[in-house]
Parts: structure tokens; C-alpha cells; sequence
């Protein structure tokens, strides 16, 4: 009785681990399965005329020309340059976001100082900011750089402060009551509720260093995806600049997964994630 019992166990698991599997791949081709018609009626329309390869290259075009462009290795060099600026642009936005939300979430003094020189930058449009950038830090990387990082700072800083500040003042209390210190309350109290505010904040980060990145390689830049774009206007090649865009897409793309996976693994003891795990 106890091993049939055993074996039905065993077997009911292995169906919802099928299950389970099989959602997942349903819902990836759900997911995809609108782009990937999208890039076939591009395709279709492309070969039949109806869009002027002048103007729109096709998606085969695009693909030959990154086949091109890999081989000789111009793409994986400007890549590599714009990985880097983003990279260090993003990391910059990172520890300036999470030191400046702490200082005005954690205390009242620190808002009034920090707070509303944060408020009025945030809505600085940044081509206006280019000129000065120039003028201040030359036309080598660092004005590039220091781009990205301007613009990844915001969503961190907003979204901790929001997190550090929607903390169940009840729970503070009970904190308190417990008699424990500051440097504990904030280490385990109030920065494990702030992390998910945190790491949503950090996804839009990454989506905002990407972008931008495309207006800091027009600063003067002599190498990356966006000079290559900017090159390729001079010559009226739209696959080289479509490329551009699909690249910039794709490591939005691959980039916010990344997130998301570091959201899982340290969002685990949330019960809505693992619900969402489980599904």
C-alpha cells in the first residue's frame, strides 16, 4: 500500500513539474510570437515592394550587414565601447541614486538638503545638458559617461526614497519597542522592505542608461553603436542604423531579464514571488 501510495506521489509531481514546464513554454511563444510576425510582414513587405529599401532595409538586409559587420569586426569593437560606457555610466548612477536616497529617506535634514536639488535636476532636459557637459569635462569619454550615470541616478534614488519612506510605521514602532539600534533597524528592517522599490527602480535605470547612451555617442565619438549609426546617416545606410536600433533593443531586452532574474533570486521570501514562480 505505501509504495503504490509512493509511486501515484511520484507520478502526480512528475505531471505538474509537465505542466509546469509546458506553461513556461507557452508563455515564452506567447510572449515573442507578436515580434517575430511583426519582422515576417516587414519581411513580406519588403520583398513585394511596398517599402523602399532605400528608406527601410529589410530584415534579411540587417541581418547580412551585422554578418558583414561582425566578420570584419567593427560591430563587436563599437559594442564593446558602448558596453562600457553604459556599464560604468550605470554603476556611477547606481551608487549616487542608492547614497542619495538613503541620506534624504533616512532623515529629515537629509531631504531638505537633497531632495529638491534631485527634483529640479530630474526635470533638466538633457540635450541642454549636453553643451555644458562639453565645456566642463572635454569630449573624451567622461562627458559620455557622466550621461548615462545623470540619467540612471533618478529612478534609483526616487524609487528607494519611496521604498525607505512606505515602511509600515507600525512596524517601526514594534522595532523600536524592541529596543533595537538604528544601524540594525536600517539593515534589517527597513532596507529589505525598501529593496523591491529598489530593484524596480534599478529596471528602469538600465532602460534609461541605454537611452542615454544613444544621445552621449553623439557627443564627438569616434567609436560605439551610436557613431556607427551616425556614420551610416552620411551614407544613407538605413540597415546600418536599423542594426543600431535592433542592438540598442535587444540589450534593453536582455538587460531588464537580468534584473528580473536578480529580482527573483532576492525577492524569494516575498510570497507574491514565489506564487509567481510557482505559475
Amino acid at each position: 500500500m505505501s509504495g503504490s501510495l509512493v509511486r501515484t506521489t511520484f507520478a502526480g509531481a512528475a505531471k505538474g513539474n509537465a505542466r509546469s514546464l509546458w506553461r513556461i513554454r507557452l508563455g515564452v511563444l506567447t510572449r515573442y510570437a507578436s515580434p517575430v510576425v511583426l519582422v515576417l510582414l516587414w519581411q513580406a513587405a519588403c520583398s513585394a515592394g511596398l517599402l523602399s529599401s532605400r528608406l527601410m532595409a529589410s530584415p534579411a538586409r540587417i541581418v547580412a550587414t551585422g554578418w558583414s559587420l561582425t566578420r570584419d569586426g567593427t560591430l563587436q569593437a563599437n559594442l564593446t565601447v558602448s558596453l562600457m560606457r553604459a556599464g560604468c555610466g550605470l554603476a556611477i548612477g547606481v551608487f549616487a541614486g542608492v547614497s542619495l536616497g538613503l541620506v534624504s529617506g533616512l532623515s529629515r535634514v537629509g531631504e531638505d538638503i537633497v531632495d529638491a536639488p534631485m527634483q529640479i535636476l530630474r526635470t533638466l532636459p538633457t540635450l541642454a545638458l549636453v553643451p555644458l557637459f562639453i565645456l566642463w569635462f572635454g569630449i573624451g569619454e567622461t562627458p559620455k559617461i557622466a550621461l548615462v550615470a545623470l540619467g540612471a541616478s533618478f529612478p534609483i534614488y526616487l524609487n528607494l526614497y519611496k521604498g525607505i519612506r512606505s515602511i509600515d510605521p507600525k512596524l517601526l514602532e514594534m522595532v523600536r519597542t524592541l529596543g533595537l539600534s538604528r544601524g540594525r533597524t536600517i539593515r534589517d528592517v527597513i532596507l529589505p522592505g525598501a529593496l523591491p522599490d529598489l530593484l524596480v527602480g534599478l529596471r528602469f535605470a538600465v532602460g534609461i542608461s541605454w537611452l542615454m547612451l544613444v544621445v552621449a555617442e553623439q557627443i564627438n565619438a569616434e567609436s560605439g553603436i551610436g557613431h556607427m549609426m551616425m556614420d551610416a546617416e552620411d551614407f544613407l545606410r538605413t540597415d546600418i542604423i536599423l542594426l543600431g536600433l535592433v542592438i540598442y533593443g535587444l540589450l534593453g531586452l536582455v538587460s531588464d531579464q537580468v534584473v528580473r532574474f536578480l529580482e527573483g533570486m532576492l525577492l524569494v521570501w516575498r510570497p507574491s514571488h514565489r506564487v509567481a514562480g510557482a505559475r
